[in-house]
């Protein structure tokens, strides 16, 4: 059985440490929120799996080599000739801040779809984590995680999702009318302070109401990320805090990737950790502590 499947785009990541437009070097990597998980997951000592489609074309190798590298199993990934490998250009602004180009339109990321999903499901999970991105690739992927959704239902594996608002992708309003319907199938609902909103019903107010009403409709945890403020996690049993370690910030791309990897790496330790949220943030200061989107991220000995 594998502990974590995940479902979603990765892409070639072009790092440039200059501007763009003064042709500032680039390095080479990949990345997309759910393979980061995936692998943070890996390091850790968990089995996962990542379902997505890339090109036949040199970045598509080498997003399958990097995962596989790194331990992530990709039995279920999907080559499509037709369509390119998506890039994500990085270029670095002003201290830790970045500016983040896509080039996916029409890639082959953006064209996974249930039969992906199926492929993925020939060895069951215990967990299926999706995020906000995949569903505002198009309809396909969209169909695709309502796919995940299902089958997750069907083999008894829960659902983590992330909500990972991409404004480029797709609009608040947009996003909402469809995570709204998403929601009440996690187990493990993941959202930024400033995110919540997009996947609480509407008539709630304050924080505390939103986490009442999601957990009012099913969802069993709501984890709230805050930041250098630390992060939340609100379950039936009531509101655990816990603050952000202490780093020099690097990068923080990556972050809430790395943050969702610990959390469900506690989740799946038997018994789990008095309180799941400490690995969590200890491995998002892993990853922002370092460049890159996963590259930090820790080993179990590391940890």
């Amino acid at each position: 059985m594998t502990d974590v499947l995940t479902v979603g785009e990765t892409m070639a990541s072009m790092r440039a440490s200059a501007p763009l437009r003064l042709g500032g070097p680039m390095s080479l990597s990949v990345a997309g929120a759910e393979s980061n998980v995936a692998i943070g997951l890996a390091r850790l000592g968990h089995t996962t799996s990542w379902v997505g489609v890339v090109g036949a074309d040199e970045l598509g190798a080498l997003v399958l080599r990097t995962l596989r590298a790194e331990g992530v199993r990709t039995d279920s990934a999907r080559v499509d000739a037709d369509r390119p490998t998506g890039v994500m250009v990085v270029e670095r602004r002003v201290g830790d801040l970045t500016r983040v180009i896509y080039h996916r339109s029409g890639s082959a990321g953006s064209t996974v779809s249930p039969d992906d999903v199926t492929a993925g499901f020939r060895t069951p999970p215990s967990w299926v984590h999706l995020t906000g991105i995949t569903p505002a690739l198009g309809a396909q992927a969209r169909e695709a995680v309502d796919a995940a959704v299902a089958q997750a239902r069907h083999v008894g594996a829960r659902v983590c999702l992330d909500v990972n608002y991409r404004g480029k992708l797709w609009s608040a309003a947009a996003a909402a009318a469809c995570l709204r319907q998403l929601a009440p199938h996690a187990s493990l609902l993941v959202a930024s302070e400033d995110e919540l909103h997009l996947v609480a019903p509407e008539a709630a107010g304050s924080e505390e109401d939103m986490v009442a009403s999601l957990l009012a409709a099913g969802v069993a945890e709501v984890a709230v990320k805050r930041g250098a403020q630390g992060a939340s996690l609100y379950s039936a049993d009531g509101r655990i805090d816990c603050p952000a370690r202490t780093v020099r910030v690097t990068d923080t791309i990556g972050a809430g990737d790395a943050f969702v990897a610990g959390l469900l790496s506690a989740t799946l330790e038997k018994p789990p950790p008095a309180a799941p949220p400490e690995r969590a943030v200890a491995c998002g200061a892993f990853a922002v502590a370092a460049a890159g989107d996963w590259e930090g991220l820790p080993t179990r000995a590391e940890l």
